[in-house]
């Protein structure tokens, strides 16, 4: 008996992939948080007693090159936050430390857009951070830059301007939990596989955009990307 969807399913969602015709198709984004000190600082936490946590975002929340960010609703505080984005092309259970870059594809530059308002709200309560973090066009990225181009940058800068004023700056060397580590460990308590995106952690200073606003997000030796916050039609 031949099997049919009640409705067609939804698209794979996918990033390009520089210097090729070719498509990388996401299946999961986990996304780290407090990774860089000066933020976790910034957002009322002590690094030093504090290790990354990791959270996720849903794959349909990409934002491909040339996409628009659309306001998001039932909040008036959303915030920009520039990450690097880990393109894994295979993975698995436990993986040993040594053998995490074994797994990458490339990397990507990212923004991890975050309703800070709602976000508060959920800290306060002790409640799950997705509503704040997981919502519709939150996870803008570019292009994936396979290993062959980039290598595996462990330092660099990374920027993010709002309408040309430098907002966020920070150096990939600032990490607390570097790339291995970060798939290591969370190996230890996901299968990971080829087409998880990891979004690395922000730098200190993240603020708030609103409709008209133009992003403009940047990591040394990895790429750009820019986004156009426009007003919910």
């Amino acid at each position: 008996m031949t099997q049919t969807f009640a409705f067609d399913p939804a698209p794979v969602p996918t990033l390009p992939i520089a210097g090729s015709d070719q498509l990388f198709p996401v299946r999961r984004i986990y996304c780290v948080g407090r990774n860089f000190a000066e933020h976790a600082i910034e957002m009322g936490h002590d690094p030093d007693k504090e290790p990354p946590f990791f959270f996720q975002k849903n794959p349909d929340a990409i934002v491909p090159p040339g996409g628009d960010f659309p306001y998001p609703t039932q909040s008036s505080d959303v915030h920009h936050e520039v990450e690097l984005v880990v393109a894994l092309k295979s993975g698995g259970t436990d993986i040993a430390l040594e053998q995490a870059l074994d797994c990458v594809f490339g990397y990507g530059v990212g923004l991890d857009m975050t309703r800070r308002d709602l976000q508060a709200v959920a800290k306060k309560m002790g409640r799950p951070w997705e509503i704040a973090k997981s919502f519709e066009a939150s996870a803008p990225c570019g292009a994936i830059q396979p290993i062959a181009q980039v290598g595996h940058p462990a330092k660099g800068a990374l920027v993010a301007k709002v309408n040309g004023e430098l907002r966020q700056q920070g150096d990939l060397d600032q990490m607390i939990w570097k790339v291995p580590e970060m798939i290591a460990y969370l190996s230890r308590f996901f299968e990971l596989r080829a087409g998880d995106l990891i979004m690395a952690g922000t730098p200190a200073g993240v603020g708030a955009v609103i409709p008209g606003d133009r992003i403009t997000a940047a990591i040394e030796g990895v790429g750009e990307i820019t986004v156009t916050v426009v007003a919910q039609r």
